[in-house]
């Protein structure tokens, strides 16, 4: 059965879950007005969108279903690992002298071959010259806290692999928006990588190769609507509960999958895409996610689907290059030997932990120091980012999320402001989203420094949500990657603290989007116009309200419900 109507093994509909779920979520009693008493007795602020949400909350037109975000679903606990490796019985020292890298990647690579497990580093600083490959599945790298565990790297990725130039031409290094000092990507595709940066060639990048030709096709997938859990195909048989498939939606001529991922209607049917050769570069949509069930010709899966499909896009589950997932960093610092910030877009490569081609992995406790690029995700999907921290001399992009990345959370995070002035000539973004990504979170966070950067691309279905920020940064993005936003943007619960507007208030920019609870603000010197034509559909309520919002978080209010119908038998 498709769509919200699901029914529990105690007769109920989803919906009607769903109804009781939301009750509780909000935590008191609601009254006609839109006020809710919480637990404290205090009168709480509960907005008439989030009423409208909890009744078609797969398919609400502003606001995207997110509550199954981040590694496993959502899960709230990460995975512990045995340790099967200690990277000092591979000769690491932390005696500031030696060069640690060898050492730590031979007990990765030895964890790996045994088939998984955790890689420990003690307390101290541990000097690497080198870079930190994660290309093994189920392979945890784990220090002794982030206040413990540092290591240190003395070089940066032009001077570990070479200068790393554009597909888009001129002298910009990609390492302003790719690689890490910590690089989790496939092992299968780190030769192709490398082998590709130092013949000046543009490298490997999403799940199926920068020409999107390595991929077979699984199965033909019949019309569907975003918000439906299972859809129908044509040929089950190379399909299994548990396997990893790729939704591949190719455009058509007049780019109705372009116009149906920014809303539809008037606005985007009137649009020039033809010329935004960045953004039509980004597709086919490739959206990876897990099998849950296989009945008949009837394919569950482990997230409803983002879009509709439709017969005009060529609908099919493929194949891809192996992922990377269970794999993750936790408990250490990595800090940055300290130079100066380079003008925008002439990186070195000073950037900190990387997931590429990740699918189900993680980054917990780490801070990244000194660097140009915090941490990224490239063509990284159901990955999850929790208590990060970005801090010294102040970074390009302090964190990226690209190249179609899907359904990661990036939790309790902290951008520190920075330790030095920003040289001339240099750029700060924040939390930047582009290259049709879609359905990521970023919650509870303290942004020092920096602003909400939807770098052009249009990426789509994201949420930012209980969030403080002194919005100090500017966005980005090429013009020949169209529209800053696609729909279903949600800014919820944002307090800003020096009043600039820039991509916080949203109602006016991004197309069915939602800007609830938010700081009141004002323009300053960027200050952006809609790409599309009329109605935008956008909303905006309790303008000026946020420490009285209810529910505060959004993204912890959607995944209460998930607790709520696992309880009752979904």
């Amino acid at each position: 059965m498709k769509g919200n109507e699901d029914v529990s093994a105690s007769g109920m509909t989803r919906r009607g879950l769903l109804g009781g779920a939301v009750a509780m979520a909000v935590a008191g009693a609601v009254a006609e007005g839109g006020t809710a008493v919480a637990a404290s007795g205090t009168v709480a602020q509960v907005p008439s969108l989030w009423h409208e949400f909890t009744r078609d909350p797969y398919r609400h037109p502003q606001i995207p279903y997110i509550g199954r975000a981040g590694f496993g679903g959502g899960a709230a606990c990460l995975p512990r690992r045995p340790v099967v490796a200690d990277v000092r019985d591979f000769g690491a020292v932390a005696d500031g002298r030696t060069d640690c890298s060898p050492a730590i990647n031979r007990a990765i690579a030895a964890a790996g071959k045994a088939g998984g497990g955790t890689v420990t580093i003690p307390p101290g600083t541990f000097r690497i010259d080198g870079l930190i490959r994660v290309g093994h599945s189920n392979v945890v790298l784990r220090g002794a806290g982030s206040g413990r565990t540092t290591l240190y790297a003395t070089k940066n990725l032009t001077e570990l692999i070479g200068p790393y130039g554009s597909r888009y031409g001129g002298d910009k290094s990609s390492w302003s928006w790719a690689g890490g000092l910590i690089w989790l990507a496939p092992e299968a595709r780190w030769d192709s990588l490398t082998a590709a940066i130092r013949a000046r060639a543009w490298p490997f990048e999403g799940w199926t190769g920068n020409r999107r030709d390595e991929w077979r096709t699984l199965t033909a997938v019949d019309p569907a609507r975003r918000g439906d859990w299972s859809v129908t195909v044509t040929d089950p048989t190379g399909l299994r509960p548990g396997a990893l498939v790729l939704l591949r939606l190719a455009d058509d001529a007049g780019h109705t999958l372009l116009r149906h991922m920014a809303g539809d209607g008037p606005g985007p049917a009137a649009y020039t895409w033809a010329d935004k050769t960045k953004l039509l570069s980004y597709v086919p949509y490739e959206w990876p996610v897990r099998v849950t069930r296989v009945h008949g010709r009837e394919v569950t899966l482990e997230r409803p689907l983002p879009l509709d499909v439709r017969p005009e896009w060529d609908p099919r589950f493929t194949t891809h290059v192996p992922e990377l997932t269970g794999s993750g960093v936790e408990g250490l610092t990595l800090e940055a030997v300290q130079t100066p910030q380079q003008p925008h877009l002439l990186d070195l490569g000073h950037n900190g932990v990387v997931l590429q081609c990740a699918y189900d992995c993680w980054v917990d406790d780490v801070t990244v120091r000194h660097t140009d690029n915090g941490f990224g995700l490239v063509a990284a999907s159901a990955c999850t980012l929790r208590r990060t921290r970005v801090a010294g001399r102040g970074s390009h992009h302090p964190y990226f999320c690209r190249e179609g990345s899907h359904d990661n959370l990036i939790e309790d995070f902290v951008i520190e402001e920075r330790a030095t002035p920003a040289p001339a000539g240099t750029q700060l973004h924040g939390i930047n989203v582009e290259g049709l990504s879609s359905y990521n979170v970023w919650s509870r966070g303290d942004m020092r420094m920096g602003t909400f950067d939807s770098h052009r691309g249009m990426p789509f279905g994201n949420v930012r949500t209980d969030i403080t920020v002194n919005n100090n940064g500017r966005h980005g993005g090429d013009a020949s990657a169209g529209p800053l936003f696609g729909a279903r943007f949600t800014h919820w619960n944002i307090r800003v603290t020096n009043g600039r507007a820039g991509l916080m208030k949203i109602d006016g920019l991004a197309p069915y989007s939602a800007t609830v609870g938010i700081s009141e603000v004002r323009e300053f010197d960027q200050i952006d116009v809609p790409d599309f034509d009329g109605d935008l559909h956008g909303r905006l309520e309790l303008y000026g309200t946020t420490g009285a919002l209810r529910p505060r978080n959004l993204h912890q209010a959607q995944r209460d419900l998930i607790t709520h119908l696992n309880g009752a038998g979904r």
